[in-house]
């Protein structure tokens, strides 16, 4: 077995218990850094599928950003220990996960994963490192890219690229919820500042 399949199947335990130590722990607190941990193993993946842009994006933005908003609305929140009454909505929040997960197996059991040709493999790993650095004409030429249209579209071909291209709407969503999660602490802690 090779080192990489050994980080890969330490690196799903660590992410598959944390996850649900996220949901079994009673403790919000605990639930919040298990949280982190999951995020930090999610950027292990990134890390051995050589994008390591997004492995730190991952580090800085959710276990850095993220999961100290968690911790900070959860200190702020009273009665941590005590966790989520039982309530009403307990059957469908077991329900719904549920479907989601058996609607995620069966797409990804279903799926042919192989949409890239193997002639092509080679020039998808070069776009992968150019996020890293500056790819020369004698490495494309023996990847096999040969016309200079092929060889520029690969050198201009970046993650920044695709995050303010292809990629902007999601990327503003997404900074619009952590300003939606930012609001909702400060309401959190004003909401106890009253009582």
């Amino acid at each position: 077995m090779l080192f990489q399949d050994v980080v890969f199947w330490v690196l799903a335990i660590v992410a598959i218990g944390a996850a649900l130590g996220v949901v079994v722990i009673r403790d919000l607190f605990r639930s919040a850094l298990l949280l982190a941990l999951v995020f930090i193993a999610v950027a292990g993946f990134f890390v051995l599928m050589s994008a390591e842009f997004l492995a730190v994006v991952q580090v800085l933005i959710y276990v850095g950003a993220i999961s100290i908003l968690f911790i900070f609305a959860v200190m702020l929140t009273s009665d941590v220990r005590r966790g989520n009454l039982p309530n009403r909505l307990q059957i469908p929040a077991v329900v719904l996960p549920a479907l989601l997960l058996a609607a995620m197996v069966v797409t990804a059991v279903s799926t042919d994963w192989r949409l890239i040709p193997d002639s092509q493999q080679e020039r998808v790993g070069l776009v992968q490192t150019q996020s890293v650095n500056v790819l020369s004409d004698s490495a494309l030429e023996q990847a096999g890219v040969s016309s200079p249209e092929e060889m520029q579209e690969i050198q201009q071909a970046g993650i920044a690229d695709l995050l303010i291209s292809d990629f902007v709407l999601p990327f503003e969503v997404a900074s619009v919820l952590l300003l939606a999660a930012l609001i909702g602490a400060l309401a959190l802690a004003r909401g106890r500042e009253g009582t």
